[in-house]
């Protein structure tokens, strides 16, 4: 297994290119997150985007909700795969700590990820 792992971020529109362009200025970190959209296909189409997104590697994919097209297709076409996780509510916080921590499993990854995400949802 490599020592990196994939982020997949998969999201409705143009969003989860947003949030990669933005993880990637922030950071200064390029090509640790690869941004699937879910515009102009259907589910199999959505499932072949993710599927080539990921590569066959270990990953952790990062969903913008917790329902709807982007999740459905993930879940159909990752549900029997070993070393994936999918995380979903995705937020700049959470990339961010992913692409600072890049290795370990995908179930590390996705909890470290998660619990980033968590706290960075604040009330000022």
């Amino acid at each position: 297994m490599s020592d990196t792992l994939r982020g997949v971020v998969v999201c409705h529109g143009e969003l989860a290119g947003a949030l990669v362009d933005a993880v990637e200025r922030i950071t200064g970190l390029r090509g640790l997150l690869v941004p699937v959209s879910n515009a102009d296909c259907d589910r199999g189409g959505l499932e072949e985007r993710i599927s080539a997104a990921i590569g066959g590697q270990p990953a952790v994919v990062f969903v913008d909700m917790p329902s709807g097209s982007c999740l459905i297709a993930a879940l159909h076409r990752l549900r029997d795969q070993n070393g994936i996780r999918i995380v979903t509510g995705v937020n700049l916080a959470m990339l961010v700590d992913f692409v600072f921590h890049p290795g370990g499993v995908p179930a590390e990854a996705a909890d470290r990820a998660v619990s980033a995400g968590e706290r960075a949802i604040r009330i000022p």
